[in-house]
C-alpha cells in the first residue's frame, strides 16, 4: 500500500511539473524550428516583474551593469536615431529613495530620458520605450529582478531633472529598477496575462 501511495505521489508531481514546463517546451520547439535562440525567446515570453517585496539587499556588479546598459544602447529606434540618454542612480541613496520610496539597498534605478517633454514627442517616447524594454529584459536574463516605473515620471521631471543631470531639453520617459532577488523560475513566477485571442486579429 505504501508503494502504491508513493507511486501515485510521484505521478502527481510529474504531471504538475510537466504542465508547468509545457509552455517552455512549446516555446523551445517553436524557437528551434524558426532557428531562434530559445533561451532568449523564453526570457522575452516568460519574464516577470519583481514586486518590491522580492527585491533583496545586494549590489549590482560593474559587469552586470555594463551588460544591461549595452542592451539599452543597442535597442532599435526609428531611422536609428537613438534619441535616449541613460542616467544610473547607484551611489546617491537619498536621490534613489526620493524617486522610489521603498527602494532596497543595493538596487539601482536607470532613468531613460529623451529630448522633449515626454508628452508630445511621440517618436522619442516610443524609441525610449524600446530601450527601456531592452534594459528590463537584459537584467532578467542575468538573473536579476527588474521593474519598470512610469508613475513617478511627472515628479521626476518636475523636481529632479537637475539632481539627475539630465541633458538640456530632455525629460524622463521611464525608470527601470534593478536589484537582486530570490532565485525563481521565470515561467512559474510570470505575471498573469490577458487571453491573446482577445488582442490579436488576423486578416
Amino acid at each position: 500500500m505504501k508503494n502504491l501511495s508513493a507511486g501515485i505521489l510521484i505521478l502527481a508531481v510529474s504531471v504538475f511539473f510537466g504542465c508547468k514546463s509545457e509552455k517552455a517546451s512549446t516555446l523551445e520547439a517553436s524557437a528551434n524550428a524558426a532557428g531562434v535562440n530559445s533561451g532568449a525567446l523564453t526570457v522575452i515570453t516568460g519574464n516577470y516583474a519583481a514586486s518590491p517585496g522580492k527585491f533583496l539587499e545586494g549590489k549590482i556588479t560593474e559587469d552586470e551593469l555594463n551588460s544591461i546598459l549595452q542592451a539599452g544602447v543597442r535597442a532599435p529606434s526609428a531611422r536609428n536615431g537613438q534619441p535616449w540618454h541613460f542616467t544610473v542612480v547607484r551611489d546617491d541613496a537619498a536621490l534613489a529613495q526620493s524617486i522610489i520610496s521603498n527602494i532596497t539597498g543595493g538596487n539601482i534605478i536607470i532613468v531613460i530620458s529623451g529630448e522633449g517633454d515626454s508628452r508630445t514627442n511621440g517618436g522619442v517616447i516610443l524609441d525610449c520605450g524600446l530601450a527601456t524594454e531592452n534594459i528590463y529584459l537584459a537584467a532578467q536574463a542575468l538573473g536579476l529582478g527588474s521593474r519598470i516605473y512610469t508613475g513617478p515620471i511627472d515628479t521626476v521631471n518636475a523636481k529632479y531633472k537637475e539632481s539627475l543631470d539630465l541633458p538640456r531639453g530632455y525629460s524622463a520617459v521611464a525608470l527601470v529598477r534593478i536589484g537582486r532577488i530570490e532565485p525563481a523560475d521565470a515561467l512559474s513566477a510570470a505575471s498573469s496575462r490577458k487571453d491573446p485571442a482577445g488582442m490579436i486579429t488576423y486578416k
